[in-house]
């Protein structure tokens, strides 16, 4: 009876792990990334990186919204460069805009580990690119969910992704 009890027991922790996995965002192969690197981990860069962000958050989110498939994505990235580097000019440092393939480390997402490689995205190197980074997905639009709704759960997160996935593809 015991034996009975242990394998049941088993058997369901199995089940449920299978589920929870559903359930994880998952970036597609086909995904367009979004990066900004501080010029290194000091306070101030860090601060300036978040700043910058601000700044043209209003631009990729017009994009975003704008953008109904992945090559309308990457047509609106491209076209919408050179007002990203207005938003960045006034902050009279170097950087560096690339958008095409990109090296990213290895990231986590919600317990999800993405492998390091060169992925398609937006890549926005601030001076010497030596710092900690902030970086998201542009397409499907996965970075701005939070932004946009706030304090979401993560069960209601990942739902509410699922929905935009499904919309994609």
């Amino acid at each position: 009876m015991k034996k009975a009890i242990v394998i049941m027991f088993v058997l369901v922790i199995i089940l449920l792990s299978q589920i929870e996995e559903t359930n994880k965002i998952v970036i597609p192969q086909d995904a367009i990334r979004y990066r900004i690197i501080a010029n290194s981990n000091s306070a101030e860069d860090q601060a300036l990186k978040e700043e910058i962000n601000k700044e043209i958050e209003p631009v990729i989110s017009e994009i975003l919204t704008s953008s109904s498939s992945l090559e309308v994505t990457r047509n609106q990235i491209k076209a919408n460069i050179p007002l990203i580097k207005t938003k960045i000019d006034p902050f009279t440092l170097d950087y560096k805009i690339n958008y095409g393939q990109n090296y990213f480390p290895e990231k986590y997402l919600y317990g999800i580990k993405y492998p390091a490689g060169n992925y398609e995205s937006l890549v926005i190197t601030l001076g010497q690119g030596l710092g900690d980074n902030w970086w998201c997905v542009l397409f499907p639009p996965l970075c701005l969910l939070e932004a946009k709704e706030g304090n979401f759960d993560e069960v209601t997160y990942t739902f509410y992704v699922k929905e935009i996935l499904e919309r994609f593809y």
